[in-house]
């Protein structure tokens, strides 16, 4: 079985903001899905313990009253889900998100902060496969421009209008709703990477300098491998684009999630008296 019809396990959160150090979920989801089973939707709104900033509401509309009054305890949300993708994983499902790499770093953070096992410490010798979009698609049309000022040529709706799929901007921006886009990128994705470039519809045959057949034949743990080296690509070349302007701008292209650092304080010990 090819990579893109085999179990998936669609993940996505919202959040406080964009650090993934510091801010906190606010809803997630994770949606079994494929591989001929029926879709197991798991959802959580969470009360993320701290204030969510203007900004972020403005994105998924959900306030710090709301979310104190109808989301669950954060720890016990974080260990939710982490035992849910941990349970997927061990079952052979593969985790698909898009910019997923901030998902399971910000998930990782949370648990980290409870003093909860992480997912790669439930998961023990058992293999993490994830599949990010965002990766997949920037590699696949690694010359595409900005569809707007204020569109990203990577961004979920830009790759839901370059693979035909419905956009309903409403629900964007909800977990499940980006969760399952996601998904179905993936899955478009996968399609035309096992697809005679002959048979690709308009829209793609017109890609300056296509790559999709480099995710043709590989196994999920290939395909897993091969996206820890585009990341980094990827985020070299970003540095490098930022660096015109700022010689000290720095990119992370660690993927699928970020190291994990342990905190450092430089306050100094005082000093003993006679």
């Amino acid at each position: 079985m090819t990579w893109h019809l085999g179990r998936l396990a669609a993940f996505d959160t919202e959040t406080t903001g964009i650090d993934v150090e510091a801010d906190r979920i606010v809803t997630a989801a994770v949606y079994g899905l494929g591989g001929g089973e029926p879709v197991e939707p798991h959802d959580w709104f969470v009360n993320p313990g701290i204030a969510i900033p203007e900004d972020a509401t403005k994105i998924h509309k959900i306030t710090t009253e709301e979310a104190q009054l109808k989301g669950e305890p954060a720890d016990d949300a974080a260990d939710h889900i982490a035992d849910v993708l941990a349970a997927y994983a061990r079952d052979g499902a593969t985790v698909v998100g898009h910019n997923v790499v901030y998902d399971l770093t910000l998930l990782d953070r949370e648990l980290r902060r409870y003093g909860l096992a992480t997912l790669q410490a439930r998961l023990g010798l058992h293999p993490l496969h994830v599949i990010d979009t965002r990766v997949l698609d920037k590699h696949a049309d690694q010359f595409r421009k900005r569809p707007s000022k204020t569109q990203g040529p990577q961004q979920l709706i830009t790759l839901a209008q370059v693979y035909e799929l419905p956009w309903d901007d409403e629900h964007a921006h909800g977990a499940s709703y980006d969760a399952l886009i996601a998904a179905r990128v993936a899955h478009r994705i996968g399609t035309l990477a096992h697809t005679a470039r002959a048979d690709w519809p308009d829209r793609i045959k017109q890609v300056k300098r296509p790559r999709y057949g480099d995710f043709n034949g590989l196994s999920v743990a290939e395909l897993h491998e091969r996206q820890i080296e585009w990341a980094a690509e990827q985020a070299a070349g970003l540095q490098a684009h930022f660096r015109k302007s700022n010689p000290d701008a720095v990119v992370d292209g660690s993927w699928p999630i970020r190291p994990w650092a342990e905190p450092t304080t430089t306050d100094e010990p005082e000093e003993a008296t006679a």
